[in-house]
């Protein structure tokens, strides 16, 4: 596995897909979906036993690439054979979905066994999704008036884009959206995910907003469905600086709408917090801090 660049992108992708096809990983450190699928394809890397190599791309830090490969939402992978794109997916497919996937690409071959200890897994991550979601439902369904176990069973389910099972557990707590903050951004992910389906193509979508902003920087509305839409395909990032031109020109526009789906989005990217000593603060998250500062050097300007 490497982390390309812009600078190394030509060798590490490019060069190195005429020899062996590499599968080109786009990812965030706030984004969830990424932080489960990323040991997944780390494992298989060493189990096909050079069969293809992973290359990963943090698409905020190198946005010319994402933009480059046309990537929509994270994670997003690509496999590149012979210098050019042949396949790809998006979403945190479960391993053997994976696998369904590189057989139909790779060479033949024997998988490896690959141990516990090697696959390094990051911390505070299942390496099966499927037992991750289940022990957050277990979680959820023995402590029903759990606001954080559900909320984290809710989460787990949008980020697999199970909606319709998501819809169903967030059902019996969905009038207190209002005044929680957790349930308020799950309702804000389920209608923002309704609006990108409403809305058609994505990308159609996408270039009729460009064009309205364009035309006026002011058509709040236009940006408000712009960052929904980034929001339904988990562009987390762009959503939220979308939400603040709106910010910077009318912190009360819509009844503070684009500050309150701002803050459903700080919600959703803000990872669960690891275990520190009693007395001790636990670490942010460097770009949910980010963002929180940006908000309030708006909102109190």
């Amino acid at each position: 596995m490497i982390d390309v660049t812009v600078e190394n992108f030509e060798q590490e992708v490019i060069e190195a897909s005429m020899h062996t096809p590499v599968l080109v990983d786009f990812w965030a450190p706030w984004c969830g979906p990424c932080r489960t699928l990323g040991p997944i394809l780390e494992k298989l890397e060493v189990a096909y036993g050079g069969r293809f190599k992973l290359a990963k791309i943090d698409s905020d830090q190198e946005q010319q690439l994402a933009g480059m490969f046309g990537v929509r939402s994270i994670p997003t992978c690509v496999l590149m054979v012979q210098g050019q794109p042949v396949d790809g997916f998006m979403g945190a497919l479960p391993e053997g979905q994976i696998k369904a996937f590189l057989d139909k690409h790779l060479p033949e071959g024997e998988l490896q066994d690959v141990q516990e200890d090697e696959q390094q897994p990051m911390p505070g991550m299942e390496d099966d999704i499927q037992t991750r979601l289940d022990k957050l439902r277990q979680a959820s369904e023995a402590q029903p008036d759990d606001e954080k176990a559900r909320f984290a069973y809710l989460r787990q389910l949008l980020e697999m884009g199970l909606e319709d099972d998501a819809r169903a557990a967030f059902a019996p707590v969905a009038v207190q959206a209002e005044t929680s903050v957790r349930y308020g951004a799950i309702k804000t992910w389920l209608d923002a995910l309704e609006a990108a389906r409403s809305a058609g193509d994505p990308n159609a979508r996408l270039a009729a907003l460009d064009a309205a902003i364009a035309a006026n920087k002011r058509d709040f509305e236009a940006r408000h469905q712009r960052a929904q839409l980034l929001l339904a395909h988990n562009q987390w990032t762009a959503a939220m600086d979308e939400l603040l031109e709106i910010l910077m020109r009318d912190r009360n526009w819509r009844d503070g709408l684009a500050r309150k789906t701002y803050i459903a989005i700080l919600e959703i990217i803000d990872p669960p917090k690891p275990p520190v000593a009693e007395g001790q603060i636990p670490p942010e998250d460097p770009t949910v801090a980010s963002y929180r500062r940006r908000l309030s050097s708006v909102v109190l300007s």
